[in-house]
């Protein structure tokens, strides 16, 4: 049954998952089985999630807009993959009570305007179902995705992730879904996980160093970093979603990452967990 009301619940924790290519959630891979281990730390280690929201890469928008379906699609967002992956579906229910609450309850940053709820343009795009479902195969967590305003500057993007923190104590999972470096046009296929050009390491290096040193507020400043972060992001839409990860985290929180390597050379798979 589709909760429609979030209940005071202990503190779940904020994911950042890099998800790569969309082929990872069917063909044999390093990544997965991490995140089929960590869906499984819902319901033991850690409370299991009254509702999902996501924060993916591949739903960029006009202002900021919650999905609002009782069923959302899944999208296959992509092109040139086999038939066996345009056939995935992650049928996990919407909550449109809690998206229309929740829209009401936020601010476009920078903005007393409340977020917009879409009925019927998105559902769940590949950023989004490509991780939950190994994460919660079963499908039976409510899932809203939140969508992103490429044109606006990183630091609103970080922005309306502080807003987010206060959900994490009411059942709320926030789920964003990304990359850490993604340069589609520089990848290497058949590189294996431990190789990357010198500028993607730099980066992921980077970004990782104050993710452990808990200098959050300069990751909004990533383009500061230079000739590294414009090969690594020659677009950002991949990056924008640790921004809001890493705004919904609170101060002294501890931090683990997973997943540390990379695909084709150019794609950073680092993900990361704040509890």
């Amino acid at each position: 049954m589709q909760a429609q009301i979030l209940l005071p619940s202990p503190r779940l924790p904020v994911l950042f998952i890099g998800h790569g290519s969309p082929l990872n959630v069917i063909e044999p891979n390093d990544f997965r089985p991490q995140w089929e281990a960590l869906g499984r730390e819902f319901g033991s280690g850690w409370p299991r999630p009254q509702l999902i929201l996501c924060i993916s890469a591949h739903w960029l928008t006009q202002g900021w807009w919650l999905t609002g379906m009782a069923q959302p699609r899944t999208i296959h967002d992509f092109g040139g993959f086999p038939r066996e992956l345009f056939e995935q579906q992650y049928p996990a229910p919407g909550a449109p009570h809690l998206a229309q609450a929740l829209a009401a309850e936020l601010r476009q940053p920078g903005t007393d305007r409340p977020l917009g709820v879409d009925e019927q343009a998105w559902g769940y795009d590949h950023g989004c179902w490509g991780v939950l479902k190994p994460m919660f195969p079963q499908a039976d967590i409510p899932v809203i995705q939140l969508s992103m305003d490429y044109d606006r500057p990183p630091a609103d993007h970080y922005a309306l992730g502080r807003q987010l923190r206060s959900l994490r104590e009411r059942g709320v999972l926030i789920v964003a879904s990304g990359n850490v470096v993604h340069n589609l046009r520089t990848m290497r296929r058949d590189a294996p996980r431990d190789q990357a050009y010198d500028w993607a390491v730099a980066f992921d290096r980077h970004v990782g160093e104050q993710i452990a040193q808990g200098q959050l507020d300069e990751l909004q400043r990533f383009q500061d970093f230079g000739e590294p972060a414009r090969l690594a992001h020659p677009t950002h839409e991949h990056y924008l979603p640790l921004l809001y990860a890493a705004g919904a985290v609170h101060a002294g929180e501890s931090v683990r990452f997973f997943n540390e390597g990379f695909q084709g050379a150019s794609i950073s798979m680092r993900s990361v967990v704040w509890s």
